[in-house]
């Protein structure tokens, strides 16, 4: 018996409503998964009940920022393979180097291209989702 290939799961996070619902209308399109919370703390229980192939997480959102959850993923046995893409206003080169130092995978910034952030997913995932 052949089982059905599984779909890539994506979690995403931030606290900007209208962001989080066109990250999560664009990668359903696709053909992934997609989970949402918009507070950090939300990610983690998130992240830690499921199996992701990947997590979009806003830097500044309310409560525990994007820097503390991405530093107890990456703590956390779980989800400590979990590829990681930082999405923020924050331009600065400091901030990219402090996520680079976190062990994200990219750090896209705000405005941003959603093709261009599905491209990246799919690179940092593998095959693209089947439909």
């Amino acid at each position: 018996m052949m089982l059905a290939p599984l779909t890539a799961r994506v979690l995403i996070a931030d606290d900007d409503a209208v962001i989080l619902r066109l990250l999560e209308v664009n990668f359903s399109l696709e053909g992934y998964e997609v989970v949402t919370a918009s507070r950090g703390e939300e990610a983690i229980e998130r992240a830690s009940e499921g199996r992701f192939d990947l997590i979009v997480l806003d830097v500044m959102m309310p409560g525990m920022d994007g820097w503390e959850v991405a530093s107890r993923l990456k703590e956390e046995e779980v989800t400590a393979s979990i590829p990681v893409v930082f999405l923020s206003a924050r331009t600065q080169e400091q901030d990219k180097e402090r996520g680079m130092r976190l062990g994200v995978a990219a750090y896209v910034t705000k405005p941003f291209d959603p093709e261009e952030l599905l491209g990246l997913a799919q690179r940092l995932i593998g095959d693209p989702p089947s439909r």
